[in-house]
């Protein structure tokens, strides 16, 4: 069965796949998806583990015993573990934002949803983030999860990603843009 956007097809979108019916069957996909979330943000406010995980010189057993000692720091739960230590045995861990990317997909497409990634320059108030996501739903005739980061180059302004579909609306942008233009 192929999910939403062709998930399934690629390397990544197996492995979350097999995560996600691992999951469902113990009905600890709530908890698996509170996982990947703290492993991502590991990822990008550690530049240590990101560059651990990215290492090609790192053998499988020293890749394997970093994923053990760092699941009890991040409150992992042993699914979720144990998932690290085969993507370890199999040199797949440079793959892991992709696979958090597609377990996430997964995940919304069972429950009816769509989840935006959305980048601004500035952390986004409750208040801002509720009015974005009434208007994406009434795009997307949908329930809207989403999910916020902070990139300061984008100067201003938002960078919304649903699916294969993108809205980008940032100041580096149009800024970019507009030096093409005037290129010529």
């Amino acid at each position: 069965m192929e999910n939403s956007g062709g998930i399934k097809a690629s390397l990544q979108g197996r492995y979350a796949s097999a995560l996600f019916d691992l999951a469902s069957e113990n009905g600890t996909v709530t908890a698996v998806e509170g996982d990947l979330d703290r492993i991502g943000q590991a990822i990008r406010e550690s530049e240590d583990f990101g560059a651990l995980i990215r290492n090609p010189q790192v053998s499988r057993d020293a890749a394997g015993q970093a994923m053990n000692a760092i699941a009890p720091i991040l409150g992992l739960s042993d699914l979720t573990k144990n998932f690290l230590g085969v993507l370890a045995a199999n040199r797949r861990l440079s793959s892991l934002p992709e696979i958090i990317r597609a377990f996430h997909a997964i995940a919304a497409a069972q429950r009816g949803e769509a989840t935006a990634e959305v980048s601004s320059a500035h952390p986004l108030s409750d208040g801002q983030i509720e009015q974005l996501r009434q208007k994406l739903e009434a795009r997307e005739g949908r329930n809207v999860k989403i999910r916020t980061s902070v990139d300061p180059e984008l100067l201003g302004g938002l960078v919304v990603t649903i699916g294969s579909k993108r809205i980008d609306s940032s100041i580096r942008t149009r800024l970019n843009s507009l030096a093409q233009a005037m290129k010529g």
